[in-house]
């Protein structure tokens, strides 16, 4: 037989014997302030399963205990990438269930996109707590950096440890029931905004800003939208029951002052009016 045919005739059986295990499709990632899993389908019948290899770009492949003849379409593959700024690929292999065999040397299989944890997770919301300052022109937001999947030496690290200098914060923000927004970046977590309206109320939105990132992957997701109250200041606050009360009086003397003018006007002009035509004055 010619080498040709055998290989053909090879690659025949090959096929024919990967039908019966479907490859694995959608196969992505998905990673949240460094928790990553990744995904994919179709859900495996009772005919077949999946097994997950995975590696750095260039190391050798490692397999997760978790993920090995899996009926899921899921791997948790968190703390196997403990090198934030490799980057890895996976493959889902298909293969027989737990506890079956198969003669396959090689198992059908999906490769995954590349994935590369510092460039690549997402950043999840932040949260932050709204502080007017006493003079009522400025407030100061205070953030609360999210926590990540990440442990060093027994402790959890936030973003803050692990992007340093490079995480940032856009602040959004507008004046209440107003259409026009303004935006703000800040390196600080103490974020104080000055150019607000006294007493007026300001909604603000904030998200984490990675600035070594592509232009596409900069920004985290947006925080739930936060407004300081209306503080403009009524009456009763400006001046006590004292002072309004004499404000009113001296109102109502002024008031009582004007007519008294005009009603003494009246008569004045009244008397001329019936000199000037020789009638005799009349008691008014």
């Amino acid at each position: 037989m010619a080498p040709s045919a055998f290989l053909f005739i090879v690659w025949v059986l090959v096929r024919c014997a990967s039908g019966s295990f479907p490859l694995a499709q959608n196969v992505t990632w998905k990673s949240t302030n460094f928790k990553t899993l990744l995904f994919w389908q179709p859900e495996p019948s009772s005919d077949y399963s999946y097994t997950v290899e995975f590696s750095a770009i260039g190391q050798n492949k490692q397999k997760s205990p978790h993920c090995i003849q899996s009926s899921e379409t899921f791997c948790d593959l968190t703390s196997y990438l403990t090198d934030l700024n490799a980057c890895y690929t996976a493959d889902v292999l298909s293969g027989p269930p737990r506890g079956g065999t198969s003669d396959l040397i090689e198992f059908p299989h999906t490769t995954s996109p590349r994935f590369c944890p510092y460039r690549d997770t997402e950043i999840g919301r932040l949260d932050f707590e709204l502080i007017r300052n006493e003079d009522k022109t400025s407030t100061t937001l205070q953030v609360t950096d999210p926590l990540t999947a990440v442990f060093k030496d027994g402790r959890q690290l936030s973003i803050r440890d692990i992007f340093s200098d490079q995480l940032q914060y856009k602040v959004t923000y507008w004046r209440n029931q107003s259409t026009g927004k303004k935006v703000l970046q800040s390196k600080n977590s103490n974020i104080t905004l000055t150019d607000l309206d006294r007493g007026e109320s300001y909604c603000f939105i904030i998200q984490a800003l990675i600035a070594d990132r592509s232009l596409d992957n900069q920004l985290g997701e947006m925080s739930q939208t936060k407004c300081s109250k209306n503080e403009k200041p009524s009456i009763f606050q400006v001046f006590s029951l004292g002072v309004i009360a004499a404000g009113v009086l001296l109102l109502l003397l002024l008031v009582g002052t004007v007519v008294g003018i005009t009603l003494v006007c009246y008569r004045h002009r009244k008397k001329a009016l019936r000199r000037q035509k020789g009638l005799p004055l009349q008691k008014i």
